[in-house]
């Protein structure tokens, strides 16, 4: 027996009769494992040197199963390096489910969360963004938190690898500076999903499932903005229906890009500086 095999069997109590692979993403392989019962189950596998991270996965997908709202996969066990969870078909995007994510995200941000930064309950305070690592500790407002677990751990480490100048860093540092003047900077902490882009997002031709969350306690803006960064299909429709359900703060249109900032600095820190580019025109706009 592989060790696939066996990490579905000691999860689920039933033996596999064939693995397919379904290719690696940023953070581990991904295989499909068809069981002897007849059930199709998900594997994924993660690098080693990421300690933590399916634990972390596994709190957020528990965390982010409220009744009614966004789906996704149920857990169905894991080891130190494996998740297993169920398997979900797979489906072209269409406008109604495009509206229905759009509603269950109002609703899943508005389920809450203990504080801006905590994690999941269960989950640790360490844990990761694809690659990255990244912290969720508690903090007492959502400009706080921001700055100094989501822009600036970035930002440093792309000014230590040589992505950005002082110049730079600096204009992404006055954002920084500027948070607690934005409107809707004291909105209550929000449940999110964390690592909101589009392939994050997995259609099976009637709705949207929420995968491969980095949950935690923050701006419900932050999801949103992700979700424009690498062009979520039916977006306008995403965005609609959400404020039906939940208006968003006057002007969030132009803080996109202050929002954008946490996901493309860790970008710039795992593949270049394309998109340290990229932080730096979101934070010159931010400050025009």
């Amino acid at each position: 027996m592989g060790e696939i095999e066996d990490v579905v069997f000691r999860c689920t109590g039933a033996e596999a009769v064939s693995v397919r692979a379904l290719g690696g993403g940023d953070a581990g392989d991904a295989r499909s494992v068809r069981l002897a019962d007849g059930r199709e189950v998900f594997v994924k596998t993660n690098p080693d040197g990421m300690p933590g991270a399916v634990a972390a996965e596994a709190a957020s997908l528990a965390w982010l199963a409220e009744p009614g709202m966004v789906p996704v996969p149920a857990v169905l066990g894991s080891t130190e390096r494996h998740l297993v969870t169920e398997h979900l078909g797979s489906g072209s995007p269409t406008a109604a489910a495009a509206e229905e994510l759009g509603r269950g995200l109002a609703g899943l941000h508005a389920a809450g969360a203990a504080a801006h930064g905590a994690p999941p309950p269960g989950g640790p305070a360490d844990a990761w963004i694809g690659l990255a690592p990244m912290r969720d500790e508690p903090r007492p407002d959502w400009p706080e938190f921001y700055a100094d677990l989501r822009v600036r751990p970035y930002l440093r480490g792309a000014v230590d690898a040589g992505l950005l100048g002082g110049e730079a860093a600096a204009l992404v540092d006055r954002v920084c500076e500027r948070l607690p003047g934005l409107e809707g900077a004291d909105e209550p902490p929000s449940r999110l999903h964390g690592d909101l882009w589009a392939g994050n997002v997995h259609w099976d031709g009637h709705r949207a499932w929420l995968i491969d969350p980095a949950g935690h306690g923050g701006h419900r803006e932050t999801d949103l903005a992700m979700l424009a960064l690498f062009g979520c299909p039916h977006l306008e429709r995403v965005l609609a229906a959400y404020q039906e359900v939940r208006p968003l703060a006057e002007g969030w249109r132009e803080r996109v890009g202050v929002h954008q900032l946490f996901p493309l600095l860790v970008h710039a820190v795992l593949f270049g500086g394309g998109y340290a580019r990229q932080a730096v025109a979101a934070a010159r706009a931010a400050l025009s």
